[in-house]
């Protein structure tokens, strides 16, 4: 890369990263709505992973609930700066790699501008390449990362309470790496991509007795007053209100199923 090159990507990428802080922990109210979500799911104690952390909203969220909380970030400047947020933080983890199907290496794409955007999966930034809503978005590198999967990160750490996964269509190389049902988790959804999670529903039901719901944008607040089955999540996402824009799928173990007595008492 030349000279000229070389500083327009290093601008692009202090652009990304500062826009990025502005989004994710300067609007107001934003963390409170989230503590208060992700208090129905762990609590002080449990432990959580944060996977694709990013700037660390929700590893902020979930460390001021008590949770000890694993966070992955494969992208080296924003591991950077997770590890500077959370360096008093002594129930936070910091580790830069990437989650997938298998543990190794994999070639990350990466958008400078737009860093939310960087992905390990090749068929999701390609279609979205042809997608008018991501008309602005542009992989303008690659590098290689290492790449665990959820079954490592279990053997090594223990079984989350709940985990929270944003890999921008990764989600189903993510959950293919997990061979074991988890209490909770989370996984994000775009209206144009929702094959991705119809995949990322049928590997959790195929795991254990789950039941859905999900969130719309940022708002921090389940859609649904009901937990659903798959069939009944899959005909909720193709409605209007979850076509308006993207948002996170939420699973949790059926507690009548499992006897689990602690998630009765969580998100209606």
């Amino acid at each position: 890369m030349g000279t000229y090159e070389g500083a327009l990507s290093q601008t692009g990428r202090a652009v990304g990263l500062i826009r990025s802080l502005a989004v994710y922990h300067a609007v107001p109210l934003r963390q409170r709505r989230l503590r208060r979500l992700y208090a129905t799911f762990a609590g002080p104690g449990d432990l959580t992973f944060d996977l694709g952390a990013h700037v660390g909203n929700r590893t902020r969220a979930l460390a001021a609930l008590g949770c000890r909380v694993v966070a992955l970030e494969p992208q080296p400047d924003f591991a950077r700066l997770l590890r500077a947020l959370f360096a008093r933080r002594t129930n936070v983890k910091i580790i830069e790699a990437a989650v997938g199907a298998r543990t190794g290496r994999a070639s990350l794409s990466i958008s400078d501008r737009s860093p939310t955007m960087t992905t390990l999966a090749t068929q999701w930034r390609d279609e979205r390449a042809r997608d008018p809503v991501f008309a602005r978005v542009r992989w303008n590198r690659g590098i290689d990362v290492d790449t665990m999967t959820l079954d490592t990160l279990i053997a090594r750490f223990g079984a989350p309470a709940f985990i929270k996964i944003d890999v921008e269509g990764a989600e189903p190389q993510v959950l293919a790496g997990l061979s074991q049902p988890v209490r909770a988790l989370s996984f994000e959804y775009l209206p144009h991509a929702l094959d991705y999670a119809r995949t990322c529903v049928t590997r959790l039901t195929a795991l254990g007795p789950y039941r859905f719901n999900w969130s719309p944008g940022e708002s921090y607040l389940l859609a649904s007053d009901r937990w659903m089955t798959g069939d009944e999540l899959a005909n909720a996402l193709d409605t209007a209100p979850a076509q308006r824009r993207s948002g996170d799928v939420y699973a949790r173990l059926d507690p009548k199923e499992t006897g689990d007595r602690r998630q009765e008492t969580g998100a209606a």
